[in-house]
Protein backbone atom coordinates (compact mmCIF):
# COMPACT_ATOMS: atom_id res chain seq x y z
CA UNK A 1 0.00 0.00 0.00
CA UNK A 2 2.90 2.34 0.85
CA UNK A 3 4.53 1.60 -2.48
CA UNK A 4 1.39 2.36 -4.33
CA UNK A 5 1.07 5.65 -2.50
CA UNK A 6 4.63 6.64 -3.41
CA UNK A 7 4.10 5.89 -7.06
CA UNK A 8 0.89 7.92 -7.08
CA UNK A 9 2.39 11.10 -5.64
CA UNK A 10 5.05 11.58 -8.35
CA UNK A 11 2.43 10.89 -10.98
CA UNK A 12 0.19 13.62 -9.56
CA UNK A 13 3.10 16.05 -9.39
CA UNK A 14 3.98 15.37 -13.02
CA UNK A 15 0.39 15.98 -14.08
CA UNK A 16 0.33 19.23 -12.14
CA UNK A 17 3.56 20.47 -13.72
CA UNK A 18 2.36 19.50 -17.17
CA UNK A 19 -0.88 21.40 -16.66
CA UNK A 20 0.99 24.49 -15.50
CA UNK A 21 3.31 24.39 -18.48
CA UNK A 22 0.55 23.86 -21.04
CA UNK A 23 -1.17 26.87 -22.63
CA UNK A 24 -4.33 27.90 -20.74
CA UNK A 25 -7.46 26.81 -22.57
CA UNK A 26 -11.12 26.91 -21.60
CA UNK A 27 -13.63 24.19 -22.26
CA UNK A 28 -17.11 25.18 -23.46
CA UNK A 29 -19.78 24.94 -20.78
CA UNK A 30 -23.16 23.91 -22.09
CA UNK A 31 -26.43 24.87 -20.45
CA UNK A 32 -28.00 21.98 -18.63
CA UNK A 33 -31.72 21.77 -18.06
CA UNK A 34 -33.37 20.05 -15.16
CA UNK A 35 -32.55 16.33 -15.11
CA UNK A 36 -36.22 15.52 -15.37
CA UNK A 37 -39.48 17.43 -15.21
CA UNK A 38 -41.54 14.28 -14.80
CA UNK A 39 -42.52 14.94 -11.18
CA UNK A 40 -43.57 18.52 -11.93
CA UNK A 41 -45.49 17.54 -15.05
CA UNK A 42 -47.22 14.63 -13.34
CA UNK A 43 -48.72 16.97 -10.77
CA UNK A 44 -49.98 19.44 -13.39
CA UNK A 45 -51.39 17.37 -16.25
CA UNK A 46 -54.80 16.89 -14.62
CA UNK A 47 -55.25 20.67 -14.30
CA UNK A 48 -54.76 21.39 -18.00
CA UNK A 49 -57.80 20.91 -20.22
CA UNK A 50 -58.62 20.71 -23.89
CA UNK A 51 -61.32 23.05 -25.14
CA UNK A 52 -63.47 22.31 -28.17
CA UNK A 53 -65.98 24.74 -29.61
CA UNK A 54 -68.48 24.72 -32.44
CA UNK A 55 -69.97 27.56 -34.40
CA UNK A 56 -72.95 27.47 -36.70
CA UNK A 57 -71.29 28.95 -39.79
CA UNK A 58 -73.75 30.15 -42.40
CA UNK A 59 -72.45 30.39 -45.96
CA UNK A 60 -72.16 33.74 -47.70
CA UNK A 61 -71.90 33.74 -51.48
CA UNK A 62 -72.30 29.97 -51.71
CA UNK A 63 -69.54 28.89 -49.33
CA UNK A 64 -68.74 28.40 -45.67
CA UNK A 65 -67.15 31.53 -44.25
CA UNK A 66 -64.34 31.23 -41.66
CA UNK A 67 -64.55 33.17 -38.40
CA UNK A 68 -62.20 36.11 -37.96
CA UNK A 69 -59.03 35.24 -36.05
CA UNK A 70 -56.22 37.52 -34.88
CA UNK A 71 -53.27 37.37 -37.28
CA UNK A 72 -50.27 35.49 -35.92
CA UNK A 73 -52.24 33.32 -33.50
CA UNK A 74 -51.87 29.54 -33.58
CA UNK A 75 -55.41 29.09 -34.87
CA UNK A 76 -55.32 31.49 -37.79
CA UNK A 77 -53.89 29.06 -40.34
CA UNK A 78 -55.80 26.10 -38.94
CA UNK A 79 -59.17 27.76 -39.48
CA UNK A 80 -58.12 28.96 -42.91
CA UNK A 81 -57.13 25.44 -43.98
CA UNK A 82 -60.26 23.92 -42.49
CA UNK A 83 -62.66 26.17 -44.32
CA UNK A 84 -60.81 26.24 -47.62
CA UNK A 85 -60.92 22.44 -47.75
CA UNK A 86 -64.31 21.98 -46.14
CA UNK A 87 -66.64 19.76 -48.18
CA UNK A 88 -70.28 20.59 -48.77
CA UNK A 89 -69.77 24.24 -49.59
CA UNK A 90 -73.35 24.44 -50.80
CA UNK A 91 -74.78 23.20 -47.49
CA UNK A 92 -77.05 25.80 -45.89
CA UNK A 93 -75.36 25.41 -42.49
CA UNK A 94 -72.31 23.71 -41.05
CA UNK A 95 -70.71 23.25 -37.61
CA UNK A 96 -67.15 24.59 -37.46
CA UNK A 97 -64.95 22.83 -34.91
CA UNK A 98 -61.91 24.25 -33.15
CA UNK A 99 -59.60 22.99 -30.46
CA UNK A 100 -57.58 24.87 -27.86
CA UNK A 101 -56.24 24.62 -24.35
CA UNK A 102 -57.00 26.00 -20.91
CA UNK A 103 -56.45 25.33 -17.23
CA UNK A 104 -58.50 24.99 -14.05
CA UNK A 105 -57.96 28.00 -11.79
CA UNK A 106 -60.66 27.30 -9.18
CA UNK A 107 -61.74 23.69 -8.61
CA UNK A 108 -64.61 24.51 -6.25
CA UNK A 109 -66.20 27.07 -8.58
CA UNK A 110 -65.28 25.24 -11.79
CA UNK A 111 -63.39 28.26 -13.20
CA UNK A 112 -61.26 27.72 -16.31
CA UNK A 113 -59.01 30.24 -18.06
CA UNK A 114 -58.23 30.25 -21.78
CA UNK A 115 -57.68 32.63 -24.71
CA UNK A 116 -60.47 34.76 -26.09
CA UNK A 117 -59.67 33.71 -29.65
CA UNK A 118 -60.14 30.04 -28.69
CA UNK A 119 -63.83 30.57 -27.87
CA UNK A 120 -64.57 33.56 -30.13
CA UNK A 121 -68.06 33.36 -31.67
CA UNK A 122 -68.60 29.86 -30.25
CA UNK A 123 -72.15 28.57 -29.91
CA UNK A 124 -71.10 25.51 -27.89
CA UNK A 125 -68.05 25.18 -25.61
CA UNK A 126 -66.96 21.82 -24.22
CA UNK A 127 -64.10 21.14 -21.81
CA UNK A 128 -62.24 17.83 -22.05
CA UNK A 129 -60.30 16.70 -18.98
CA UNK A 130 -57.22 14.50 -18.76
CA UNK A 131 -59.24 11.54 -17.47
CA UNK A 132 -61.49 11.62 -20.53
CA UNK A 133 -64.42 13.38 -18.86
CA UNK A 134 -66.23 16.05 -20.87
CA UNK A 135 -68.25 18.90 -19.41
CA UNK A 136 -70.20 21.71 -21.09
CA UNK A 137 -68.92 25.19 -20.26
CA UNK A 138 -70.49 28.62 -20.12
CA UNK A 139 -68.68 31.85 -20.88
CA UNK A 140 -68.29 34.08 -17.83
CA UNK A 141 -66.47 36.91 -19.58
CA UNK A 142 -63.91 37.69 -22.24
CA UNK A 143 -61.51 40.49 -23.12
CA UNK A 144 -60.34 40.85 -26.71
CA UNK A 145 -57.68 43.44 -25.87
CA UNK A 146 -55.68 40.99 -23.75
CA UNK A 147 -57.04 37.87 -25.50
CA UNK A 148 -58.32 36.30 -22.27
CA UNK A 149 -61.54 34.47 -21.45
CA UNK A 150 -63.00 32.86 -18.33
CA UNK A 151 -65.24 29.78 -18.52
CA UNK A 152 -67.25 27.90 -15.92
CA UNK A 153 -68.19 24.23 -15.64
CA UNK A 154 -70.40 22.57 -13.04
CA UNK A 155 -67.92 20.96 -10.61
CA UNK A 156 -70.57 18.93 -8.76
CA UNK A 157 -69.55 15.27 -8.67
CA UNK A 158 -66.26 15.94 -10.42
CA UNK A 159 -62.84 15.97 -8.77
CA UNK A 160 -61.27 18.95 -10.48
CA UNK A 161 -57.66 19.87 -9.80
CA UNK A 162 -56.63 23.53 -9.90
CA UNK A 163 -53.35 25.36 -10.37
CA UNK A 164 -52.48 28.86 -9.20
CA UNK A 165 -50.88 31.94 -10.69
CA UNK A 166 -47.26 32.71 -9.94
CA UNK A 167 -45.49 36.07 -10.13
CA UNK A 168 -44.27 36.69 -13.67
CA UNK A 169 -42.43 39.79 -12.49
CA UNK A 170 -39.87 37.54 -10.79
CA UNK A 171 -38.95 35.49 -13.84
CA UNK A 172 -35.64 36.06 -15.57
CA UNK A 173 -34.43 35.49 -19.10
CA UNK A 174 -32.94 32.00 -19.07
CA UNK A 175 -35.31 30.53 -16.46
CA UNK A 176 -36.73 27.10 -17.30
CA UNK A 177 -40.44 26.88 -18.11
CA UNK A 178 -42.89 24.17 -19.11
CA UNK A 179 -45.83 24.40 -21.51
CA UNK A 180 -48.70 21.92 -21.32
CA UNK A 181 -51.52 21.92 -23.82
CA UNK A 182 -53.34 20.43 -26.75
CA UNK A 183 -51.16 20.93 -29.85
CA UNK A 184 -52.83 19.70 -33.05
CA UNK A 185 -55.48 18.00 -30.90
CA UNK A 186 -52.90 15.87 -29.07
CA UNK A 187 -53.96 16.54 -25.50
CA UNK A 188 -51.69 16.43 -22.48
CA UNK A 189 -48.53 17.33 -24.36
CA UNK A 190 -45.57 18.66 -22.37
CA UNK A 191 -42.72 20.79 -23.74
CA UNK A 192 -39.86 22.46 -21.91
CA UNK A 193 -37.76 25.51 -22.73
CA UNK A 194 -36.52 28.75 -21.29
CA UNK A 195 -37.65 32.34 -21.08
CA UNK A 196 -36.08 33.87 -24.20
CA UNK A 197 -37.14 37.47 -23.58
CA UNK A 198 -39.56 39.62 -21.61
CA UNK A 199 -41.74 42.66 -22.30
CA UNK A 200 -42.23 41.79 -25.97
CA UNK A 201 -44.53 44.04 -28.00
CA UNK A 202 -45.89 42.12 -31.02
CA UNK A 203 -48.59 44.68 -31.88
CA UNK A 204 -51.38 42.33 -30.83
CA UNK A 205 -53.10 44.93 -28.65
CA UNK A 206 -52.67 48.07 -26.54
CA UNK A 207 -51.32 46.19 -23.52
CA UNK A 208 -48.65 44.01 -25.14
CA UNK A 209 -46.14 42.78 -22.57
CA UNK A 210 -45.52 39.21 -23.70
CA UNK A 211 -43.15 36.59 -22.36
CA UNK A 212 -41.15 35.03 -25.20
CA UNK A 213 -40.23 31.35 -24.83
CA UNK A 214 -38.61 28.63 -26.91
CA UNK A 215 -40.74 25.92 -25.28
CA UNK A 216 -42.56 24.26 -28.19
CA UNK A 217 -45.93 25.94 -28.71
CA UNK A 218 -48.05 24.89 -31.69
CA UNK A 219 -51.56 25.29 -32.98
CA UNK A 220 -53.83 24.06 -30.22
CA UNK A 221 -51.60 25.27 -27.37
CA UNK A 222 -53.47 28.59 -27.30
CA UNK A 223 -54.96 29.26 -23.88
CA UNK A 224 -52.75 26.70 -22.18
CA UNK A 225 -50.49 27.49 -19.22
CA UNK A 226 -46.80 28.26 -19.14
CA UNK A 227 -45.44 26.98 -15.82
CA UNK A 228 -42.33 27.79 -13.85
CA UNK A 229 -40.45 24.94 -12.23
CA UNK A 230 -42.51 25.38 -9.06
CA UNK A 231 -45.66 24.42 -10.97
CA UNK A 232 -47.10 27.96 -10.96
CA UNK A 233 -48.73 29.57 -13.99
CA UNK A 234 -46.57 32.51 -15.00
CA UNK A 235 -47.96 32.84 -18.52
CA UNK A 236 -50.83 31.94 -20.84
CA UNK A 237 -49.69 30.75 -24.27
CA UNK A 238 -51.33 32.80 -26.99
CA UNK A 239 -49.27 33.34 -30.16
CA UNK A 240 -46.38 32.04 -32.22
CA UNK A 241 -44.23 33.28 -35.06
CA UNK A 242 -44.00 30.61 -37.73
CA UNK A 243 -44.03 30.59 -41.53
CA UNK A 244 -45.27 26.98 -41.52
CA UNK A 245 -47.66 26.99 -38.57
CA UNK A 246 -45.38 24.73 -36.53
CA UNK A 247 -43.09 25.68 -33.69
CA UNK A 248 -39.79 27.32 -34.61
CA UNK A 249 -38.96 28.23 -31.03
CA UNK A 250 -40.60 31.66 -30.89
CA UNK A 251 -43.77 31.62 -28.82
CA UNK A 252 -45.48 34.27 -26.73
CA UNK A 253 -47.37 34.09 -23.46
CA UNK A 254 -49.50 36.63 -21.61
CA UNK A 255 -47.70 37.27 -18.29
CA UNK A 256 -49.58 36.33 -15.13
CA UNK A 257 -49.05 39.86 -13.76
CA UNK A 258 -51.33 41.15 -16.51
CA UNK A 259 -53.69 38.17 -16.66
CA UNK A 260 -54.51 38.00 -12.95
CA UNK A 261 -56.29 41.34 -12.74
CA UNK A 262 -58.21 40.76 -15.98
CA UNK A 263 -59.33 37.32 -14.83
CA UNK A 264 -60.44 38.72 -11.46
CA UNK A 265 -62.56 41.39 -13.16
CA UNK A 266 -64.08 38.94 -15.62
CA UNK A 267 -65.01 36.63 -12.75
CA UNK A 268 -66.51 39.43 -10.66
CA UNK A 269 -68.16 41.62 -13.29
CA UNK A 270 -68.19 39.59 -16.49
CA UNK A 271 -66.26 42.43 -18.12
CA UNK A 272 -63.15 44.54 -17.59
CA UNK A 273 -63.08 47.84 -15.69
CA UNK A 274 -59.90 49.63 -16.63
CA UNK A 275 -58.59 52.94 -15.45
CA UNK A 276 -58.73 55.82 -17.94
CA UNK A 277 -56.71 59.02 -18.01
CA UNK A 278 -58.22 60.54 -21.13
CA UNK A 279 -55.11 61.58 -23.05
CA UNK A 280 -53.59 60.78 -26.42
CA UNK A 281 -49.92 59.95 -26.19
CA UNK A 282 -46.92 59.31 -28.42
CA UNK A 283 -43.25 58.38 -27.94
CA UNK A 284 -40.57 60.91 -27.05
CA UNK A 285 -38.07 60.62 -29.90
CA UNK A 286 -34.53 61.95 -29.77
CA UNK A 287 -35.52 64.87 -32.00
CA UNK A 288 -38.48 65.72 -29.81
CA UNK A 289 -36.36 65.45 -26.67
CA UNK A 290 -33.78 67.82 -28.16
CA UNK A 291 -36.38 70.32 -29.32
CA UNK A 292 -38.06 70.34 -25.89
CA UNK A 293 -34.73 70.38 -24.02
CA UNK A 294 -35.58 67.16 -22.19
CA UNK A 295 -32.90 65.20 -20.29
CA UNK A 296 -33.61 62.06 -22.34
CA UNK A 297 -36.04 60.36 -24.72
CA UNK A 298 -38.03 58.49 -22.05
CA UNK A 299 -41.64 59.11 -21.07
CA UNK A 300 -44.98 59.53 -22.82
CA UNK A 301 -45.69 62.76 -24.65
CA UNK A 302 -49.26 64.03 -24.31
CA UNK A 303 -50.44 64.93 -27.80
CA UNK A 304 -54.01 65.70 -26.83
CA UNK A 305 -56.57 65.67 -24.03
CA UNK A 306 -59.95 64.02 -24.50
CA UNK A 307 -62.80 66.46 -24.15
CA UNK A 308 -64.88 65.57 -21.10
CA UNK A 309 -62.22 63.14 -19.84
CA UNK A 310 -60.71 62.90 -16.35
CA UNK A 311 -58.00 65.52 -17.00
CA UNK A 312 -59.97 67.88 -19.24
CA UNK A 313 -59.64 70.63 -16.64
CA UNK A 314 -56.07 71.76 -17.13
CA UNK A 315 -54.46 69.04 -15.04
CA UNK A 316 -52.63 67.77 -18.13
CA UNK A 317 -51.95 69.64 -21.35
CA UNK A 318 -50.71 68.79 -24.81
CA UNK A 319 -46.92 68.99 -24.68
CA UNK A 320 -46.63 67.55 -21.17
CA UNK A 321 -44.29 64.58 -20.86
CA UNK A 322 -45.43 61.96 -18.32
CA UNK A 323 -42.41 60.39 -16.61
CA UNK A 324 -44.10 58.66 -13.64
CA UNK A 325 -47.62 57.47 -12.83
CA UNK A 326 -48.81 56.46 -9.37
CA UNK A 327 -45.23 55.94 -8.21
CA UNK A 328 -44.16 53.88 -11.23
CA UNK A 329 -41.60 55.28 -13.69
CA UNK A 330 -42.82 55.58 -17.28
CA UNK A 331 -40.36 55.04 -20.11
CA UNK A 332 -42.69 54.43 -23.06
CA UNK A 333 -46.31 55.16 -24.05
CA UNK A 334 -47.00 51.42 -23.96
CA UNK A 335 -45.97 51.29 -20.30
CA UNK A 336 -48.30 54.18 -19.46
CA UNK A 337 -51.25 52.54 -21.23
CA UNK A 338 -50.71 49.31 -19.34
CA UNK A 339 -50.18 50.90 -15.92
CA UNK A 340 -53.22 53.18 -16.25
CA UNK A 341 -55.41 50.27 -17.38
CA UNK A 342 -54.34 48.19 -14.39
CA UNK A 343 -55.15 51.00 -11.93
CA UNK A 344 -58.52 51.02 -10.20
CA UNK A 345 -61.28 53.23 -11.55
CA UNK A 346 -61.87 56.41 -9.45
CA UNK A 347 -58.46 56.16 -7.80
CA UNK A 348 -56.69 59.46 -7.12
CA UNK A 349 -53.18 59.17 -8.51
CA UNK A 350 -50.07 61.32 -8.58
CA UNK A 351 -48.51 61.98 -11.98
CA UNK A 352 -45.01 63.33 -12.57
CA UNK A 353 -44.68 65.46 -15.69
CA UNK A 354 -42.20 67.70 -17.43
CA UNK A 355 -43.92 70.90 -18.52
CA UNK A 356 -42.00 73.62 -20.34
CA UNK A 357 -38.73 72.14 -19.13
CA UNK A 358 -39.68 71.90 -15.46
CA UNK A 359 -40.70 68.81 -13.49
CA UNK A 360 -44.08 69.04 -11.78
CA UNK A 361 -46.40 66.71 -9.90
CA UNK A 362 -50.14 66.77 -10.50
CA UNK A 363 -53.01 64.70 -9.15
CA UNK A 364 -55.89 63.19 -11.12
CA UNK A 365 -58.87 60.94 -10.47
CA UNK A 366 -59.13 58.16 -13.04
CA UNK A 367 -62.25 57.45 -15.03
CA UNK A 368 -63.31 54.17 -16.58
CA UNK A 369 -61.86 53.44 -19.99
CA UNK A 370 -64.84 51.45 -21.21
CA UNK A 371 -67.07 54.48 -20.64
CA UNK A 372 -64.68 56.99 -22.17
CA UNK A 373 -65.62 58.67 -25.42
CA UNK A 374 -63.73 60.97 -27.71
CA UNK A 375 -65.51 64.11 -28.84
CA UNK A 376 -64.43 66.68 -31.39
CA UNK A 377 -63.34 70.07 -30.08
CA UNK A 378 -66.04 72.71 -30.32
CA UNK A 379 -63.95 75.82 -30.86
CA UNK A 380 -64.33 77.50 -34.25
CA UNK A 381 -61.30 79.34 -35.63
CA UNK A 382 -61.38 82.84 -36.99
CA UNK A 383 -61.03 83.02 -40.75
CA UNK A 384 -58.75 85.85 -41.75
CA UNK A 385 -57.66 86.26 -45.38
CA UNK A 386 -53.97 85.91 -46.07
CA UNK A 387 -51.54 84.90 -48.78
CA UNK A 388 -49.70 81.55 -48.72
CA UNK A 389 -46.29 81.60 -47.04
CA UNK A 390 -43.44 79.14 -47.67
CA UNK A 391 -40.89 77.88 -45.13
CA UNK A 392 -38.82 74.71 -44.69
CA UNK A 393 -40.37 73.25 -47.85
CA UNK A 394 -43.93 73.81 -46.60
CA UNK A 395 -46.51 76.11 -48.12
CA UNK A 396 -48.75 77.54 -45.41
CA UNK A 397 -52.15 79.24 -45.58
CA UNK A 398 -54.87 80.57 -43.33
CA UNK A 399 -57.40 77.92 -42.40
CA UNK A 400 -60.41 79.51 -44.11
CA UNK A 401 -63.55 77.84 -45.37
CA UNK A 402 -62.00 77.24 -48.79
CA UNK A 403 -59.06 75.33 -47.27
CA UNK A 404 -61.37 73.41 -44.94
CA UNK A 405 -63.40 72.25 -47.91
CA UNK A 406 -60.33 71.42 -49.98
CA UNK A 407 -58.77 69.21 -47.32
CA UNK A 408 -62.02 68.17 -45.53
CA UNK A 409 -60.80 69.64 -42.24
CA UNK A 410 -63.29 69.59 -39.37
CA UNK A 411 -64.74 72.78 -37.93
CA UNK A 412 -63.20 72.09 -34.54
CA UNK A 413 -59.62 72.20 -35.85
CA UNK A 414 -57.75 75.51 -35.74
CA UNK A 415 -54.27 76.60 -36.68
CA UNK A 416 -52.33 77.05 -39.92
CA UNK A 417 -52.95 74.63 -42.77
CA UNK A 418 -50.10 73.11 -44.78
CA UNK A 419 -51.15 73.21 -48.42
CA UNK A 420 -48.04 71.68 -49.98
CA UNK A 421 -44.88 69.83 -48.87
CA UNK A 422 -41.83 69.65 -51.11
CA UNK A 423 -40.27 66.25 -51.70
CA UNK A 424 -36.90 65.27 -50.25
CA UNK A 425 -37.14 67.81 -47.43
CA UNK A 426 -36.75 67.31 -43.71
CA UNK A 427 -40.46 67.83 -43.05
CA UNK A 428 -41.42 65.34 -45.76
CA UNK A 429 -39.14 62.73 -44.22
CA UNK A 430 -40.91 63.27 -40.89
CA UNK A 431 -44.28 62.37 -42.44
CA UNK A 432 -45.68 65.91 -42.63
CA UNK A 433 -48.13 66.19 -45.51
CA UNK A 434 -50.54 68.55 -47.18
CA UNK A 435 -53.74 68.92 -45.19
CA UNK A 436 -51.99 68.74 -41.82
CA UNK A 437 -52.68 71.72 -39.58
CA UNK A 438 -49.98 73.34 -37.46
CA UNK A 439 -51.56 74.03 -34.07
CA UNK A 440 -48.38 74.90 -32.18
CA UNK A 441 -44.71 75.34 -32.92
CA UNK A 442 -42.20 75.34 -30.10
CA UNK A 443 -45.18 74.98 -27.73
CA UNK A 444 -46.68 78.30 -28.86
CA UNK A 445 -50.08 78.38 -30.56
CA UNK A 446 -50.24 79.77 -34.10
CA UNK A 447 -53.17 80.95 -36.21
CA UNK A 448 -51.43 82.77 -39.07
CA UNK A 449 -48.72 81.57 -41.48
CA UNK A 450 -46.40 84.44 -40.59
CA UNK A 451 -46.49 83.39 -36.94
CA UNK A 452 -44.99 80.04 -37.99
CA UNK A 453 -42.20 81.78 -39.91
CA UNK A 454 -41.46 84.15 -37.02
CA UNK A 455 -41.41 81.34 -34.48
CA UNK A 456 -38.99 79.30 -36.61
CA UNK A 457 -36.68 82.33 -36.81
CA UNK A 458 -36.69 82.72 -33.03
CA UNK A 459 -35.95 79.04 -32.50
CA UNK A 460 -32.99 79.31 -34.85
CA UNK A 461 -31.72 82.35 -32.95
CA UNK A 462 -31.90 80.28 -29.75
CA UNK A 463 -29.60 77.71 -31.36
CA UNK A 464 -32.28 75.05 -31.77
CA UNK A 465 -31.62 72.37 -34.38
CA UNK A 466 -35.22 71.09 -34.34
CA UNK A 467 -38.61 72.67 -33.97
CA UNK A 468 -41.48 70.84 -32.29
CA UNK A 469 -44.70 70.99 -34.28
CA UNK A 470 -48.08 70.04 -32.87
CA UNK A 471 -50.04 68.89 -35.89
CA UNK A 472 -53.74 68.18 -36.21
CA UNK A 473 -55.23 65.81 -38.76
CA UNK A 474 -58.43 66.71 -40.59
CA UNK A 475 -60.51 65.06 -37.85
CA UNK A 476 -58.65 66.81 -35.03
CA UNK A 477 -56.29 64.04 -33.91
CA UNK A 478 -53.08 65.59 -32.61
CA UNK A 479 -49.48 64.43 -32.86
CA UNK A 480 -46.05 65.95 -32.27
CA UNK A 481 -43.30 66.02 -34.88
CA UNK A 482 -39.78 67.40 -34.44
CA UNK A 483 -38.69 68.95 -37.75
CA UNK A 484 -35.13 70.02 -38.64
CA UNK A 485 -34.67 73.80 -38.79
CA UNK A 486 -31.58 73.82 -41.04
Amino acid sequence: MALARKRLIPALMAATLLAAAAPFTTQPVFAQGPESVANVAEGLLDSVVNISTSQNAKPAGGGVQPPTMPEGTPFNDMFKDFFENAPGQTDPQRDAQSLGSGFVLDAQEGIIVTNNHVIADADIIEVNFADGEKLPATLIGKDAETDLAVLKVDPAGHALKAVSFGDSNNIRVGDWVMAIGNPFGLGGSVSVGIISARNRNINAGPYDDFIQTDAAINRGNSGGPLFNMNGEVIGINTAIISPSGGSIGIGFSIPSSLAMRVVEQLREFGETRRGWLGVRIQPVTEDIAESMKLPGDEGALVSGVTKGGPVDNGILKAGDVITAFDGQPIKTPNELQRVVAETAVDKQVEITIIREGKEEKVSAKLGRREEGTRAAEEATPETLPDQPVETLGMKLAMLDEEQRAAFQIGEGVKGVVITEVAENTGVAEKGVKAGDVIVEIGQEAVEEPQQVVDRISRLREEGRRNGLLMLASKDGQLRFVAIPLD
